[in-house]
């Protein structure tokens, strides 16, 4: 019998077409440019990106702290644009959970670690579970550290007290904002792997927004953000060879958008001198890209004027 493809996991996060647009002093700032992005259930995917790119103000429009100008933006079947003010805070409380890079925002610095898991879990409605919260901060490898408070611990603990903290309602999606952004690069490490942990056990949807370049290594996907839109992604999986040995695969692609609109690599536009416009030809299995200021291609297969045919000699 013939092995059927495996269904794809539904999607938690999809944004169509989603703008952003600022207005200071009467100058307007466009933020995301028509961004698309689709995540899928117990995905564990970062959001890179230079400082601004537009990274930050997607996450608080995923976490409901802002609105878009224009587009969709839906987590977890919750259309965000439409939520009221009672909605987007039951949105936040029930349906995500957050990490931010400042640890004052995400922990009462006069509580111990257990007493701010415990605090989080009393706010989302729910005190059946007492021992739920000493087994997130399990979860997460700081269990022995559950009587501190937040000055008593080094920050890798902290963000991982944060995680626990996040994860207290038991939240569809988790968000992330640069939650390695104050640590040392061992330490980094360490909390990145406490996402795949949590990624892994609970099958929690993690998206992680960060300009750290190592986080890709811990994730299965990096999307790559360039003014204001999604440009490139990096897919990671684990092949078995035939002698049974693991090897790490990754292979990056373009991200085209729901209108056919593709971002080049920077790299590639100035190797090849790519600027204002292109010249292309579509092929049986791919499409050609050419430099669009030259007169004449010369030894290069061109594109064919419409009727003409060419010889492929």
């Amino acid at each position: 019998m013939p092995s059927s493809t495996p269904t794809p996991a539904p999607p938690e996060i999809v944004c169509e077409g989603l703008v952003r647009i600022f207005t200071v002093a009467d100058i307007e700032v466009q933020a995301l440019q028509g961004l698309d992005l689709l995540v899928r259930q117990g995905e564990l995917v970062a959001l890179v990106g230079a400082s601004g790119s537009g990274k930050s103000t997607l996450l608080t429009i995923l976490s409901a702290l802002d609105a878009p100008t224009a587009g969709k933006a839906t987590v977890a079947g919750r259309d965000l644009p439409s939520l009221s003010a009672r909605e987007r805070v039951r949105y936040r409380r029930d349906v995500v959970g957050f990490v931010w890079q400042q640890t004052a925002r995400n922990l009462l610095p006069y509580l111990s670690a257990l007493e701010n898991v415990q605090l989080a879990r009393a706010i989302g409605g729910d005190r059946r579970h007492p021992q739920r919260a000493m087994e997130l901060l399990d979860l997460v490898g700081v269990a022995e550290h559950a009587d501190k408070r937040p000055a008593e611990l080094s920050g890798g603990q902290q963000q991982r007290v944060a995680i626990a903290v996040a994860l207290a309602n038991d939240p569809r999606v988790l968000l992330a904002d640069e939650p390695t952004g104050d640590l040392d690069e061992h330490t980094s490490v360490e909390v990145l792997r406490t996402f795949e942990q949590v990624n892994r056990e609970l099958g929690t949807t993690a998206l992680i927004v960060t300009h750290d370049p190592t986080v890709s290594e811990h994730v299965q996907r990096t999307i790559q953000i360039r003014d204001g839109r999604t440009s490139t992604e990096v897919l990671r999986w684990t092949h078995t060879d035939d002698e049974g040995r693991e090897h790490a695969m990754a292979e990056e692609f373009a991200v085209l958008d729901r209108v056919g609109r593709m971002q080049l690599p920077a790299d590639y536009m100035d190797r090849l001198s790519l600027r204002d416009r292109v010249r292309l030809r579509l092929e049986s299995d791919h499409v050609g890209v050419w430099p669009g200021d030259r007169k004449t291609v010369g030894d290069e297969p061109g594109p064919a004027a419409e009727g003409e045919e060419q010889d492929d000699e």
